[in-house]
């Protein structure tokens, strides 16, 4: 069992930056393929980015391409999602999760999930 905490949401105005933190609670992320999802009020959990254990390869949404970048510390103890250049439309809960094998943008393929950490960003 993987237990994911997420944390570094808050509010921020558009054009501001945030960092997400994602670890795992008593083990390290070793061997699992992670990715990051968000999920609206009213709307379905899409994918933002990915990042591939095996080679750290990373995939990106087309909505958040340039703006944001999800990386993995050398120690693989936590993931990170660099959120710059925010906009509206990226508020919402978001979400890490982990797999084994390679980078999925469906939801349902990840087996482990974090509760979730808030983004608001306001105009």
């Amino acid at each position: 069992q993987v237990q994911l905490v997420e944390s570094g949401g808050r509010l921020v105005q558009a054009g501001g930056s945030l960092r997400l933190s994602c670890a795992a609670s008593g083990r390290t992320l070793s061997g699992y393929t992670m990715g990051w999802f968000r999920q609206a009020p009213g709307k379905e959990r899409e994918f933002v980015a990915g990042i591939s254990w095996n080679n750290g390869n990373t995939y990106y949404a087309d909505s958040v391409k340039g703006r944001f970048t999800i990386s993995r510390d050398n120690a693989n103890i936590a993931v990170y999602l660099q959120m710059n250049s925010l906009k509206p439309e990226d508020t919402a809960v978001y979400f890490c999760a982990a797999r084994v094998g390679f980078v999925s943008g469906v939801s349902a393929e990840y087996v482990y999930w974090g509760q979730g950490t808030q983004v608001t960003v306001s105009s």
